[in-house]
């Protein structure tokens, strides 16, 4: 990264940067001092359910499918709008002093989401989630409701709209075809989860005969626009397909070790081509929002369990940033002209900086909580460490989020 490394000013005009690393001689604008700090490009959590921060810690040590049906399933049936709203302004805030710039979500009332993420400043890409259970009338009524999120966030500053069918198991073939066409139509993105468990892969090629990136290949649904979620058990002709089709793919390590998913072939994926990034899945099962801490847990995990000594941490900065943006059709993730303004200044003088022998290193393996200052869109969301620069409006954020949480796990 020391080639990649500049000494210099900043200079951001109309919300992109217009000068990196040149001595900016006009100070009349707003002028933060530098020194000590190191610009580093925002993150992009590529997958996650925000509003999911209202249930951390609630249901812990168990197998995706026994997670999902006994505990997070029946307390979402309990949702309400309300709460959406409280768990995601959570989220958003955790995710800012953290250096995430954007992120990627899929969960229920898309417009309590989106006010969220006004209030706070950040941009993201919205997933209009749904469910058909293989049942017609079920698909019927979510497409009507996808369709109505997805106009009401289209145009909208901060907002990426996408359609987020939510996996293989509860989402039929027809609905993933016309899930597909309503992205298209407007526009907007994709999001899905695939084959996060053995379990899962299993099931579907029984009942479908072929391998699932086979059968949604077949079905036209794999894209440019898409990003899957974990993508763990597939074989090297299932990678070689996503890659020729452009999709990304959103690699969850904490969240895959902690429910015991399974082991992502990075490198694999890098030979192949695909546009790899980097998601923390929700709170639920992770249970941080930090893309710091995804960074250094997808390093080791190849280092220990592929025994890949020589995997580099670049792989997983560039995953975090710049692959991440690309994933959203975003000219951002890279601190240089003409990009997106979004990044966050690391205070150097931090214990965990010290010393620096290697930038890259130490952002990626001991940088816990160095965050500064965060922008995005050349705006300070984060100032000197909180929020808005207010921690009162941090502490609000935090208690709405806990009355919310009481009501729902009580």
């Amino acid at each position: 990264m020391a080639e990649n490394t500049l000494r210099g000013d900043l200079l951001i005009e109309h919300s992109e940067f217009a000068g990196v690393g040149e001595v900016v001689r006009d100070k009349s604008g707003i002028v933060i001092d530098g020194r000590n700090y190191a610009a580093v490009p925002g993150f992009a959590n590529a997958h996650t359910h925000a509003a999911m921060t209202l249930f951390r810690g609630y249901a812990e040590d168990m197998p995706l499918m026994e997670w999902l049906e006994n505990k997070i399933w029946p307390l979402e049936k309990k949702l309400k709008p309300k709460h959406v709203y409280a768990g995601t302004k959570l989220a958003c805030v955790e995710m800012l002093k953290t250096g995430c710039t954007v992120f990627t979500d899929m969960y229920f009332y898309a417009e309590e989401i989106a006010k969220a993420v006004e209030d706070c400043g950040i941009r993201a890409c919205i997933s209009s989630a749904f469910f058909d259970f293989f049942s017609e009338d079920i698909l019927e009524e979510s497409m009507k409701r996808v369709e109505k999120d997805i106009k009401n966030l289209s145009n909208r500053k901060l907002i990426i709209p996408a359609v987020g069918p939510h996996a293989p198991y509860t989402v039929s073939l027809e609905g993933l075809n016309r899930a597909k066409e309503v992205a298209e139509e407007n526009n907007a993105l994709l999001h899905f989860h695939l084959a996060e468990t053995e379990k899962e892969v299993k099931e579907f090629e029984k009942k479908n005969g072929k391998k699932v990136v086979k059968v949604l290949d077949e079905i036209g649904f794999l894209n440019k626009r898409l990003t899957v979620a974990h993508a763990i058990w597939l074989e090297k002709e299932e990678i070689r397909i996503l890659a020729e089709r452009g999709v990304s793919v959103a690699h969850c390590p904490v969240s895959n070790m902690k429910l015991g998913s399974g082991v992502f072939n990075y490198r694999g994926m890098l030979e192949a081509g695909v546009n790899v990034c980097l998601g923390t899945d929700g709170a639920a099962s992770n249970n941080s929002l930090s893309i710091l801490e995804e960074m250094k847990f997808a390093a080791l995990l190849q280092k220990v369990y592929r025994n890949d000594l020589e995997f580099k941490a670049e792989y997983v900065f560039r995953a975090a940033t710049e692959n991440g943006y690309r994933a959203l059709k975003l000219r951002g993730g890279k601190i240089e002209k003409g990009y997106i303004a979004d990044f966050a200044l690391y205070n150097l003088n931090s214990v965990s900086f010290c010393p620096n022998h290697n930038l890259l290193a130490n952002l990626v393996y001991s940088a816990s909580n160095s965050v500064v200052y965060t922008f995005v869109n050349g705006i300070p969301v984060v100032e000197n460490g909180y929020f808005m620069g207010d921690v009162e409006k941090e502490l609000k954020v935090m208690e709405d989020a806990r009355k919310a949480a009481e009501e729902l796990c009580q």
